[in-house]
């Protein structure tokens, strides 16, 4: 059966749109961005249509629009490249951060390739923290672990692939809710992360709140065209076959 969204707790859900939603707060949470993907792979010799930053902005006027917000917490990684940004680079997370400021309040968890982006964003009155706490909750981008719990984090870039008999099977991001522990992990907002395939092995896991859980029965839903799934827990995922 597909979903719009799931609630996984008392005024929590998952959301098809790759978001998490306070309902009570009005607050919308999205990852990993990845801002400036493509300018990245021109550097290394490979390139591909300037897509990401469009695509990131019509997806975030359809959330807005949808669940007209009070707050936007960007969930670290707003920016791909780890260096300094250009003029081109800063231009393009200042208009993506321009677009939600002039519908909400905007709020930026720093990620691991946010080295930059309180200097893109500085004279924009807008807030870059380590973490912030929502609804009893610790967001942070979960590169580094505050042991705090309940916590919401991106950066694993979530997704499972389910093998097929006679082809190479799926690939679906999804959430994960390591329920028993209170870690949930949220896919990449950016379409062309393409996500890092799950087994049950800690040593799949970049994150120490992940790599301390029981992620063997994370609850996965999984982002579709049609909808949100429920997969059922990771361990059951990593046997079905199609």
């Amino acid at each position: 059966m597909y979903m719009d969204s799931v609630e996984i707790e008392p005024g929590l859900r998952v959301t098809n749109d790759r978001c998490i939603v306070f309902d009570k707060e009005g607050v919308l949470v999205i990852g990993d961005l990845h801002l400036g993907y493509e300018k990245a792979l021109e550097d290394e010799g490979m390139y591909l249509p300037r897509m990401n930053t469009e695509s990131i902005r019509e997806s975030l006027n359809r959330l807005i629009e949808k669940y007209e917000p009070k707050e936007i917490v960007l969930l670290g990684d707003i920016k791909h490249d780890f260096r300094r940004a250009k003029y081109e680079g800063k231009e393009e997370v200042r208009t993506i951060i321009r677009l939600i400021r002039d519908a909400a309040k905007v709020v930026i968890v720093k990620g691991n390739h946010d080295n930059y982006v309180q200097n893109i964003v500085a004279d924009m009155g807008i807030p870059v923290v380590d973490y912030v706490d929502i609804g009893g909750y610790r967001l942070e981008h979960g590169h580094i672990d505050s042991g705090v719990r309940p916590v919401i984090i991106g950066h694993e870039h979530p997704s499972v692939k389910i093998v097929g008999a006679l082809s190479g099977g799926i690939k679906m991001q999804c959430f994960m809710y390591a329920r028993e522990d209170g870690v949930i992990v949220i896919p990449p907002f950016s379409f062309l992360s393409s996500g890092t395939d799950f087994a049950m092995s800690a040593d799949d896991f970049m994150s120490d709140a992940c790599k301390g859980a029981n992620m063997e029965m994370a609850e996965l839903y999984g982002i579709t065209e049609l909808g949100l799934i429920e997969l059922g827990v990771l361990s059951e995922v990593c046997n079905i076959r199609i």
